[in-house]
């Protein structure tokens, strides 16, 4: 067996000294599987190319350390044991194929992802040792074909349904979640669950937290918030809840999309269900739906051209009152071909106002930047891509020697689309993805790795 290392020591500010474990370029990883790395008060910065850690990493020592680097990480297992309050502090992206064991000491996302695979597990995470932040979340991918009390990753979200939810992406966050103008506030988890199928599921969620997540909130009010946008929320209420094991559930959900807890009347209020922009033969349609509506007075369709700069380009009277959802519409006859950005605001009669998310639309291009992750790959990856029509795209892999492997026709609906691929049958190396439209407009070849 053959190591090589580097080591040294880095100086990042003042006279302050910070050591790190350095995987240079052009370095080679090979150790056995059994094999404890221990990284005492030690940053690891990976530089090399992408290539799985097979060993337990554990992270130790009274002060913080970072993940850092170049390139992406794939480690099999993460043990945290760190003393005096002291954190790993992301400052990249991970992969991560089986455990991360939290023994003691915090785990900063700080706005970085864990992408976990599909046999990966949150081990012993508890109220002194577990993922925060300010942002950032662990993704994992899991097939839910009628499930029963299952955990995904152990994330803490525990869905129960008679239904097969097929391939179901779950994301647990740690940032505190607000309304469209920045008011009301949540715990300090959300959990983003995306099925593949995702209607009908007669389902059971149970919202699984920590009291160091409460965020100032009185747990014992704690009940289920839902949003379809992150923007705008409508209150789910509980079935169950249990102040003391630290869950909120509820039963009888029809779809899922993104959850936290609050507690009723804490500014997560419904005022947009929904906004799409969609193109229609040059013409950008907008469409709106509202609910809950109080002495409202009229809408302000705005636009910009750099997504910062708005100005208003039309005006469409309110309801005024009303307790059931709202349907509204404009046309923009003036679209341009690259950028048109657009968002609604809701005029009161008392003249406060709420805003809608925003909305982006090209109508004179096919598609825009066609993103690709996770990479490296494990089984699933995911293409988000945007289309101003209805139309297909088709996936074709290739290996290292050109050789065709794969490919499959998704349908794609106009605005934006996430694809998921799954090349789970495929042995590990590298690998080509092309991208396909009709008449070979806007193609694109991508470079993985499949692990």
């Amino acid at each position: 067996m053959k190591t090589i290392l580097a080591f040294l020591a880095t100086l990042v500010c003042g006279n302050t000294v910070r050591a790190q474990l350095q995987i240079a370029y052009g370095t080679s990883w090979k150790s056995d599987n059994s094999t404890y790395v221990v990284l005492d008060n030690l940053d690891i910065q990976y530089d090399a190319a992408t290539a799985l850690f097979s060993n337990t990493f554990k992270f130790t020592g009274n002060t913080d350390a970072g993940i850092r680097g170049e390139e992406l990480p794939v480690f099999r297992s993460i043990e945290l044991a760190k003393t005096n309050n002291a954190k790993i502090i992301l400052q990249r992206d991970f992969n991560l194929v089986n455990n991360f064991t939290f023994t003691s000491g915090l785990c900063d996302l700080n706005g970085f992802i864990i992408f976990m695979g599909t046999n990966a597990l949150l081990v012993n995470e508890n109220e002194s040792s577990r993922l925060m932040g300010t942002d950032g979340y662990a993704r994992i991918i899991a097939d839910l074909n009628a499930p029963n009390a299952v955990n995904p990753g152990n994330l803490g979200a525990v869905i129960t349904s008679s239904q097969n939810l097929g391939s179901t992406y779950v994301y647990r966050g740690v940032k505190s979640q607000t309304n469209g103008s920045g008011n009301g506030n949540s715990i300090l988890r959300t959990y983003d669950i995306i099925p593949a199928s995702n209607t009908g599921l007669d389902a059971a969620l149970r919202f699984n937290y920590f009291d160091a997540e409460l965020n100032g909130l009185n747990e014992n009010l704690l009940e289920l918030w839902k949003s379809n946008d992150n923007i705008n929320w409508s209150l789910q209420g509980y079935t169950s809840r249990n102040s003391v094991t630290n869950y909120v559930e509820k039963t009888g959900i029809n779809d899922f999309s993104k959850w936290t807890l609050s507690t009723p009347g804490n500014a997560l209020p419904l005022r947009f269900v929904s906004f799409t922009v969609n193109c229609e033969t040059g013409r950008a349609t907008l469409n709106w739906k509202t609910a809950q509506e109080e002495n409202t007075s009229h809408f302000e369709i705005e636009k910009a051209e750099d997504g910062y700069h708005f100005s208003v380009i039309g005006t469409i009277a309110a309801a005024g009152n009303s307790g059931g959802e709202k349907n509204y519409s404009f046309t923009d006859n003036n679209v341009s071909s690259e950028n048109n950005y657009y968002r609604i605001k809701e005029v009161d009669a008392d003249g406060r106002s709420y805003y809608s998310g925003t909305n982006t639309l090209q109508c004179g291009k096919t598609s825009e930047k066609i993103k690709l992750w996770p990479n490296p790959v494990e089984q699933y990856f995911t293409v988000q891509l945007s289309s101003r029509i209805k139309t297909d795209v088709t996936v074709n892999l290739y290996d290292e020697k050109g050789s065709f492997v794969y490919t499959k026709t998704f349908a794609l609906l106009s605005g934006s689309n996430n694809i998921a691929v799954n090349i789970g049958h495929l042995p590990a190396g590298t690998y080509w993805v092309h991208i396909g439209f009709p008449n070979n407009s806007e193609n694109k070849t991508v470079k993985i790795i499949k692990i």
